[in-house]
């Protein structure tokens, strides 16, 4: 075939493979094949493989973190949400147990401080960065207001009319033959004026003591081993168990310390044990 013709013939195989949108196998000037290239007609649907890479997705639309607390929740837990938010000054009162008002406000101001969205609900972003900046509170931290769980009563509180106190578990029982018809919180000495154990009986009860050694009042008082009674305290009532009496038993919850008053009369038993 003569050169011209030759090259008619290549021209004319090269417009049947546009028309087909097939493979061809092309060739480098020495005749050696190279790679079969894929020659589309316009339109066709292209096989190359994207090679940009996605569009980062919106934060906006990430899944939310997941909620542990929020408002209404109680218990051991809630405490010790509260009681890491007074480590660093965010709330003041409690712990109490229950996740109210104030914590809300507390874990608003705590995310918001932080850049986080200001639910007042703990999600688990808020606690772990709650949890990185504060240490695991001890025990009469979570209970600093009182709430925690009465240790069993002493077997000498089984029988009569009994307040029996436990160093151990902070809490007075007013027992009457056996059984519990009230638990508060108390508090007790510092260690250079510790409170006495041991079994008393109350013998003399003073609505509205003041004492004269300490200069300070001591309402709703009931005595039983020298100057200590179990008494009132406005001082429990502020600071719980950051605060320590002279010897007396004290209780923070006025209400329920006057209606005990009331019911317990001089000459019941007293127990005080660990």
């Amino acid at each position: 075939m003569r050169t011209g013709d030759m090259r008619k013939a290549v021209a004319a195989l090269a417009v049947v493979a546009v028309a087909g949108g097939c493979t061809v196998q092309a060739t480098d000037g020495d005749g050696k094949s190279r790679a079969p290239v894929r020659i589309e007609m316009p339109g066709s649907a292209s096989p190359t493989p994207r090679t940009t890479p996605p569009t980062p997705s919106n934060p906006s639309s990430a899944t939310p973190a997941k909620v542990l607390w929020s408002r209404g929740d109680s218990g051991r837990d809630i405490r010790e949400l509260q009681a890491r938010l007074r480590q660093v000054a965010w709330i003041f009162e409690g712990p109490t147990g229950t996740y109210d008002d104030a914590t809300v406000d507390a874990v608003k101001g705590f995310q918001g401080k932080r850049g986080l969205p200001k639910t007042g609900e703990t999600d688990s972003v808020t606690w772990q960065r709650l949890l990185r900046m504060t240490r695991e509170p001890g025990k009469w931290e979570l209970y600093l207001m009182g709430g925690q769980p009465a240790d069993a009563p002493d077997a000498r509180c089984m029988t009569g009319r009994v307040l029996c106190i436990s160093k151990s578990s902070r809490t007075l029982r007013w027992m009457v033959d056996g059984r519990t018809l009230e638990t508060l919180p108390v508090r007790f000495g510092t260690d250079s004026t510790p409170t006495r154990e041991g079994v008393f009986h109350v013998y003399w009860k003073s609505r509205d003591h003041y004492s004269t050694l300490y200069h300070s009042p001591m309402p709703y008082a009931m005595f039983f081993s020298g100057g200590q009674a179990v008494h009132y305290s406005t001082d429990f009532a502020a600071r719980g168990y950051a605060g320590g009496s002279h010897g007396c038993v004290n209780v923070r919850d006025e209400a329920a310390i006057s209606e005990l008053f009331d019911e317990v009369r001089t000459g019941d038993k007293v127990v005080v044990h660990w």
